[in-house]
């Protein structure tokens, strides 16, 4: 929704597809929602997807780390029908599907041509037969300071890796 929001401000033309009635949503979904609500966004549950006739890009934010199991339902109505559409399909953080423990593919699941991985590489997205589902590889900057990612319980030495650009192409 915080993709959708910046989209927007930026001029694009967006619709979110929901997985879910917007009274269903809680905490800080719901707090995002209700943003994209007073924008004046448009939205289609996931039922009503017909109303998407051509778009030109779509971002798949469908499933994060709360996948279990195979997606049924809407959740996997959308992920099919973005997968039959002629246009590119950019995956926030892990394409909906893939196990972002493993790196399997549980179908069904996002084909990406390209993925936005969020703060930091997870390693499901390098994992054996995830790169025809991952696309093109992107890390984006989340305003993470360097001195979490040094602290006791990662131990890494990350540096400014965001110095020249919010964005940063892996692979």
């Amino acid at each position: 929704m915080v993709c959708a929001r910046r989209l927007f401000t930026y001029g694009a033309r967006v619709t979110v597809c929901l997985t879910k009635a917007e009274d269903s949503f809680t905490g800080v979904p719901a707090h995002q929602l209700n943003i994209l609500l007073r924008m004046g966004l448009d939205m289609a549950e996931g039922d009503k997807i017909g109303v998407l006739l051509d778009p030109d890009l779509i971002i798949d934010g469908i499933i994060g780390y709360s996948l279990r199991g195979a997606s049924r339902g809407i959740a996997g109505d959308l992920i099919r029908w973005a997968n039959q559409k002629d246009a590119p399909i950019l995956a926030l953080d892990v394409p909906s599907g893939v196990d972002a423990t493993t790196g399997t593919a549980i179908y069904p699941t996002i084909k990406a041509v390209a993925t936005m991985t969020l703060a930091m590489p997870k390693r499901c997205l390098r994992a054996t037969g995830a790169e025809e589902r991952v696309g093109e590889l992107y890390l984006a900057d989340l305003s993470v300071p360097p001195a979490l990612y040094t602290g006791p319980r990662l131990g890494l030495e990350v540096g400014y890796i965001f110095a020249e650009s919010d964005i940063v192409r892996l692979k």
